[in-house]
């Protein structure tokens, strides 16, 4: 007997690809043409070649309780240190976002933190299998030298399983993980694709994720366009302390609109999530599309002027920047 679909068939899965509920698509390849010639006609605002570091980062020893240390890396990459549980975000630490190491863009920013220098690691939360998400060599150090749990959307699991990184836990939408007693992980929607090489398009799924710890609660973002799924988090999880934002990498807009945010949305989307704050991500550190290195930070202050957001309720850490958080105050259901 034939075997059948490796997935459940469902509102955002064939069986065997995976979609977005709403019909935004990813632009194809053959988009692609269109794009650099657009670039080629026109003249993209210089980025640097590269950024030094700033000063060196200094982890918090300990996190008073009720509090939460979150420490820019770089790209969507956090470090997480709550009193009971620390956490690293889509870990990408690798010079160049694409096959071999060798291939694709290559960061201006090096991580704010080496490997080497991460405290013990509890939980990594792995959003989608795009090289500026998904080092797989980072992921082998971090197997073996931290050995964290790791949490993925469907089918990533597998393909980390198939490179010897095993016991990575898969979720659906909605779907949630008790990772220790009190830490619950529920992985969320996005708006987004997924991809490694041109013929495994959408064969995994992509998603953000709910922390829910007994210190208060975190919603990573991972990568998303703006949709209703964000009004839908809100619902269903409620309100939360933190929210981890991304706003670059989305022009042109009629390339980047359907799978990343611009600031203005990402602003709109702090405000459907309910958010108590939010901290921005995924700005300069890999050039992915044609914004100007600065624009979306000086966006993101113009759209929270519009919007009647302040700088406290939506900032922009630095890089290797840790800043300290309440927690508890968010409304989750128990």
């Amino acid at each position: 007997m034939a075997a059948g679909p490796p997935f459940p068939v469902s509102d955002h899965c064939d069986g065997w690809r995976f979609f977005n509920p709403t019909g935004s698509r990813a632009r194809s390849f053959g988009d692609l043409p269109k794009w650099w010639w657009q670039r080629w006609r026109s003249r993209l605002p210089a980025w640097p070649a590269s950024v030094p570091p700033l000063q060196p980062v200094c982890l918090p020893p300990t996190v008073p309780v009720g509090h939460l240390a979150a420490t820019f890396i770089g790209q969507a990459t956090f470090l997480l240190q709550f009193p009971e549980l620390t956490v690293l975000t889509d870990p990408v630490f690798s010079e160049r976002t694409g096959p071999f190491g060798v291939l694709g863009s290559r960061r201006i920013r090096p991580p704010a933190l080496s490997l080497e220098e991460l405290p013990p690691v509890d939980l990594v939360l792995l959003s989608h299998n795009h090289y500026d998400h998904l080092d797989l060599a980072a992921l082998r150090w971090l197997a073996q030298h931290r050995r964290p749990r790791i949490v993925v959307p469907l089918g990533v699991g597998a393909w980390l399983a198939a490179r010897h990184v095993t016991g990575a836990i898969e979720l659906d939408w909605w779907q949630s993980h008790a990772i220790s007693a009190g830490n619950t992980v529920v992985c969320t929607p996005a708006q987004h694709w997924s991809s490694r090489l041109p013929w495994d398009r959408c064969r995994t799924l992509w998603g953000g994720f709910g922390l829910k710890t007994p210190s208060g609660t975190v919603f990573f973002c991972g990568d998303s366009g703006y949709g209703p799924h964000f009004s839908s988090i809100g619902r269903r999880l409620g309100s939360c302390d933190l929210a981890l934002l991304p706003i670059g990498a989305y022009e042109p807009r009629w390339f980047m609109q359907p799978m990343h945010m611009n600031p203005e949305e990402a602003v709109r989307a702090h405000r459907d999530l309910g958010a108590r704050r939010s901290v921005a991500m995924h700005f300069g550190t890999i050039r992915l599309a044609d914004e100007a290195f600065d624009e979306p930070l000086h966006a993101l202050g113009e759209a929270r002027r519009a919007q009647g957001v302040t700088g406290e309720e939506f900032l922009a850490l630095d890089f290797g920047e840790t800043g300290l958080f309440p927690l508890g105050r968010g409304s989750w259901p128990p």
